[in-house]
């Protein structure tokens, strides 16, 4: 793996303007792409073997023509104080208003509050319920400001008017939040390398790969119905393992100029090193993501690889681009350590020679004086000597962090999670107020009769069965398709779409569907979008645990491979689990319990989104591997090389600790910054990201795994006899590369090695 990558950054830095082209040229393929791909239509949200999804297959066959998948609006109105929505003059203005909606081209119908019963019961609140022939994301923008135009000259004529559904929906806005990540991203970088150039080359870098990663994505949107959400969540883990597996490349690198390579060979050397752990890590990313797809859900399962695809893409940037912009930037980028006016002066052939950039840093050593110890060395050497303390109190202060998560409640947001300023928050808080919480999700219920001998008295019977259970404030009547053999009844609970209650009242009605079906035949199904919500939540939380040892077995035996050893694999796995279990409990603490909720700009608490752990769980266990890796093999590097191993954690944190943190602290600056989007969830995914981040490079890769392996010593590295010969042997230490080194092999042979 070493002597090939080691190859390819070295023909990387010498074809330089051959590869960049290459980039520039698919950067601009995927733009073009993405300028002419038509407007992405409808996301589809099946979730394949769950009885809601069954029950709405069900209707678009029974009901044919009623766009079961078409978008709803609910224009709420109240009546001013002292006044009832039935006076003549208010509902003059309603009825007028939903003459206006009618005569819409994209609307399929209207229903009118009073011959719908669609006022509350005090007279003050009415809606008017309008159903769409296209779902929200298809609705032309004529048909949208219609709506809203609508509702204003309602609201002119004295009426509070808001209006809730899908119909309004908006593509999610990140904010301006998300510049400023990138914005801090950049002053990290400036400071880790004390250089403009050095500094700019991960971020060009990773600009370009999530450019043509989200591009790609867009251009594709509507073939493969991708979500606006897919392109957000590409750009946010696109941008923070662009900008860091760069970032490990070109420290790499001005680490090799430091022992005096010439520019090509320490290119490729740090592609060679660097680069094979970049591999391994992008592949444990790659892993987790693409592994989404065990859940079964096609949202998630287009999500998760197409974020996957921009990781590759960043892998793949990394790997050729960084070393061809390295070769642009010559004497720009020094070597680690060096001092601008010392090192930054240029020779007039351009061209660096093995003995003088030893002769300089001989010169750097000479002004400067002894290279004193790093803080990551002297954290490291704490950390050797009091590896027990260091150890309990690093599991003590995750296993705190991660209490809250015990109380963690699961659901999908609503219009009840948007924020008190938007329209659809404010409809349904009116509908509350006007006819209780549970109307913002009523329950559909779908009798397929077809195998009853008496469609009529089967309908009646599931009608006046759900009548008898508790929670249910109405039930309206059976309301049959053209055949006679199927029938929809519209079930109102008693509380929220997002509470206990209503879970225990859907699996109520699916109970009593049972001794139903036993009876007539007839089969009862639950659907709509609480129903729909409940089944995800299930269908998520059943697929927790086969996810996870999927995942991180898949990835265990890669860091097998990668460190051959047995025990640091599975320190890594185990100090994941910490790291994930307290960022689900920061989670629960901000989003569900409120702790600093203003400062997140979370306006309203609630269940934790249901895919939320999951997620999680395999993106944070990509990006936690992504520190084990460059960290670990740092040490198993110097260990490899003859190190005692308690000196070898040491050497890892020298080379590495400061590369590590910039690198942690880049990627939860770029996470941070989607905390501001409008979409709940995405700023629960970005704040979710960055505090994990924050747990696992910080606390975990820190702390927790110097402390095992100082308490491990030389058994961190054990691997029997008959596995090692059996495992192939990757290199990621880059000890073939010293080997030649030894050898003698001189510019010639280097070159021979570019060809081959």
């Amino acid at each position: 793996m070493a002597t090939f990558l080691y190859k390819l950054g070295r023909l990387a830095f010498r074809r330089r303007h051959f590869v960049a082209l290459i980039w520039v040229a698919l950067l601009t393929l995927a733009g073009v792409g993405a300028a002419s791909a038509p407007p992405a239509g409808t996301t589809s949200f099946s979730i394949p073997g769950t009885e809601a999804q069954k029950a709405f297959d069900l209707l678009e066959q029974r009901f044919p023509g009623q766009s079961a998948d078409g978008a709803t609006a609910r224009v709420v109105f109240k009546a001013p104080s002292g006044e009832k929505m039935t006076d003549a003059g208010n509902k003059a203005t309603v009825e007028k208003t939903v003459d206006e909606l009618a005569d819409g081209s994209e609307v399929a119908s209207v229903a009118d509050p009073y011959t719908g019963k669609a006022v509350s019961k005090d007279g003050t609140i009415a809606y008017a319920s309008v159903r769409y022939d296209v779902s929200g994301m298809e609705l032309e923008e004529s048909t949208k400001h219609a709506l809203e135009d609508a509702a204003e000259q309602a609201r002119d004529a004295g009426l509070t008017v808001e209006v809730g559904g899908d119909a309004l929906q908006a593509v999610p806005e990140t904010g301006a939040t998300e510049i400023i990540g990138i914005a801090v991203a950049a002053v990290v970088l400036v400071i880790t390398f004390g250089s403009l150039v050095a500094a700019g080359l991960p971020l060009l870098t990773a600009l370009i790969g999530v450019g043509i990663g989200v591009s790609s994505i867009t251009a594709l949107a509507s073939v493969l119905e991708l979500g606006s959400t897919t392109s957000i969540l590409a750009m946010m883990i696109g941008l923070a393992v662009g900008i860091d597996y760069a970032l490990f490349i070109v420290s790499r690198y001005r680490a090799e100029l430091a022992e005096g390579r010439e520019r090509e060979d320490a290119a490729g050397r740090a592609v060679g090193t660097a680069g094979s752990a970049v591999v391994f890590a992008g592949l444990t990313v790659v892993i987790a993501l693409v592994g989404l797809a065990v859940v079964n859900i096609p949202m998630l399962t287009k999500m998760g690889i197409a974020a996957a695809g921009t990781v590759a893409i960043a892998v793949l940037i990394a790997l050729t681009m960084i070393p061809a912009l390295l070769g642009y930037a010559g004497r720009r980028v020094r070597p680690a350590g060096a001092k601008g006016g010392l090192l930054g002066r240029r020779r007039r052939d351009g061209k660096d020679g093995a003995g003088k950039a030893a002769a300089e840093k001989a010169g750097a050593e000479k002004e400067t004086g002894p290279v004193k110890a790093n803080l990551g060395t002297r954290w490291a050497s704490f950390v050797v000597r009091r590896p027990l303390a260091v150890l309990l109190l690093g599991v003590i202060g995750l296993g705190a962090a991660a209490i809250p998560a015990s109380d963690l409640e699961l659901g999908l947001p609503d219009d009840g999670s948007q924020p008190t300023s938007t329209t659809q928050r404010r409809a349904y808080d009116l509908l509350s107020e006007g006819f209780g919480p549970g109307f913002n999700g009523p329950l559909m219920v779908v009798v397929d009769a077809k195998g009853s001998d008496a469609p009529k008295d089967a309908f009646t019977q599931v009608s006046d069965e759900i009548k008898g259970l508790d929670g249910v404030v109405a039930v309206t009547p059976p309301a049959p398709n053209k055949g006679g053999d199927t029938a929809t009844i519209s079930v109102i609970p008693d509380s929220k779409p997002s509470s206990v209650q209503t879970e225990d009242l859907v699996h109520a009605i699916r109970d009593a569907g049972g001794d139903i079906k036993a009876d007539t035949g007839a089969e009862t199904l639950v659907t709509g979008s609480t129903a729909m919500n409940i089944d995800v939540s299930e269908k998520l939380n059943d697929a927790l645990l086969p996810y996870l040892v999927l995942v991180v077995g898949l990835a265990f035996l890669l860091l097998i491979v990668v460190f051959r050893s047995i025990l640091v694999p599975l320190k890594a796995a185990l100090g994941f689990l910490l790291s994930v279990m307290a960022a689900l409990g920061a989670v629960v603490a901000v989003f569900q319990w409120g702790w600093l909720s203003g400062l997140m700009g979370v306006e309203e608490t609630g269940p934790v989104m249901s895919m939320m752990p999951i997620f999680m769980v395999g993106v944070v266990f990509g990006l936690a591997m992504d520190y084990e890796v460059f960290l670990v093999t740092r040490m198993r590097e110097a260990y490899v090389h003859g190190e005692k191993p308690g000196q070898a954690v040491v050497t890892g944190f020298k080379h590495g600790a400061r590369v590590v943190t910039a690198a942690a602290v880049i990627m939860m600056a770029v996470f941070a910054g989607f905390i501001g989007s409008s979409e709940a969830m995405v700023k629960m995914i970005g704040f979710g990201l960055a505090i994990a981040v924050f747990f696992d490079a910080f606390v975990v890769r820190m702390a927790i795994v110097p402390a095992v392996l100082a308490l491990l010593g030389k058994k961190a590295w054990w691997l029997p006899k008959w596995l090692d010969r059996a495992l192939p042997n990757v290199d990621v230490e880059g000890e073939g590369l010293r080997t030649a080194d030894e050898r003698g092999s001189g510019p010639d042979e280097d070159r021979e090695l570019v060809r081959t």
